[in-house]
């Protein structure tokens, strides 16, 4: 994928990580799809990871003191457990250009498949690895992973619609404005 404004970029993923204030199911968020997008679309290593941390951390520390704030004590950077999140979206992120190295609908689609995957791999042990709700045993561990199930299709729908909002709208703009496609030729 060719350069594209950076600037832009960075605007679609905050917005896309804003979309988490609003009212939605459990885990029908554009966390995925914004890794994925920033991961492909950015050719920067440094930058296609940390745009949608800072993302992330953004929207984190507000909803961690609005939101959440009674169940916090005082104004909270991190929630238990963030690092694990913060990895996955890393984790997406440098795994998107692998996926995403040319712009079509069947690699959008199977690149959103993979950020579900790795966002679900990777959060839920790192809720067993915590040791608060599950045992530290292969059974726990198992025991965590189909408590997730559940919210899996949530997780998947959110990156699927996402990543076709942020990626098609790319496009599209790419279309109006030459210097932001995304399209090699």
């Amino acid at each position: 994928m060719k350069k594209g404004n950076w600037i832009f970029i960075f605007v679609l993923i905050l917005i896309a990580g804003l979309s988490r204030l609003l009212p939605h199911p459990p885990n029908f968020t554009a966390l995925g799809a914004m890794a994925l997008f920033g991961g492909a679309a950015l050719s920067n290593k440094i930058l296609k990871v940390l745009l949608p941390l800072v993302a992330l951390f953004i929207t984190d520390v507000i909803l961690n003191n609005t939101v959440f704030a009674a169940s916090n004590e005082g104004f909270t950077l991190f929630y238990p457990g963030a690092l694990w999140t913060y990895v996955a979206i890393a984790s997406i992120a440098l795994l998107a250009p692998l996926l995403i190295n040319k712009l079509s609908v069947q690699k959008v689609v199977l690149g959103s498949l993979m950020a579900s995957v790795v966002f679900f791999v990777i959060s839920n042990f790192g809720a067993w690895a915590s040791g608060v709700l599950y045992p530290m045993t292969l059974e726990g561990l198992a025991t965590c992973y189909i408590a997730a199930i559940p919210f899996f299709a949530n997780t998947l729908g959110g990156d699927v619609l996402f990543s076709g909002i942020l990626f098609g709208g790319f496009y599209l703009a790419g279309l109006k404005m030459p210097k932001l496609a995304l399209i090699k030729n």
